[in-house]
């Protein structure tokens, strides 16, 4: 048998010469160089529409329609009562009437309060939508969901005050034929 003679010695790992080196570095550049290619096509394949096509079956990369895209953005956003409210404010005179519509019109909607605000353009008809105020809330809540109007704040006419004349009445602010 034969006994160990001192320490072993590491395994000769033959020096690396120069052209070794530069074969080493010309495949780093090419590997780098082929990575910066395929990111270049692919931006030049995306600014020309191709690369992310869809196949022949409906996928997330489809495009959607009009209707279905505002309604994705509505629903995503929590925009649904003032949206719904909105179209009430559209269909006015379908929902009080014609009479009523010339004369009162939809001017806000508080989404927080639930309020809804009408300008009317006479005391009169002020106080005619003051007393038809419930019956409107419960149609309009009947077409939108329970709670969406908790309430219709009429307001009357606004207009500029009349300043003219030599007996004017002290306090008096109102287009004429109101105190507003």
């Amino acid at each position: 048998m034969s006994e160990p003679s001192g320490p072993a010695e590491p395994p000769k790992v033959p020096e690396s010469s120069g052209v070794d080196l530069a074969r080493v570095a010309l495949r780093a550049a090419k590997e780098q160089a082929r990575a910066r290619g395929d990111a270049a096509q692919q931006k030049k394949q995306a600014r020309r529409g191709g690369g992310l096509r869809s196949g022949a079956r409906a996928d997330g990369r489809d495009p959607l329609p009009l209707g279905a895209a505002i309604n994705r953005l509505i629903n995503e956003r929590g925009w649904e009562a003032p949206a719904a409210v909105g179209g009430v404010m559209g269909r006015w005179p379908q929902i009080v009437g014609e009479d009523l519509a010339n004369h009162c019109v939809p001017k806000s909607y508080d989404q927080a309060d639930a309020v809804l605000t009408v300008q009317c353009d006479s005391t009169a008809w002020a106080t005619e939508l003051r007393l038809f105020a419930p019956q409107l809330v419960a149609r309009i809540n009947a077409d939108l969901g329970h709670g969406t109007v908790r309430l219709i704040k009429v307001l009357g006419p606004s207009g500029p005050p009349q300043r003219y004349g030599r007996l004017r009445a002290p306090g008096s602010t109102g287009p004429g034929d109101t105190y507003g």
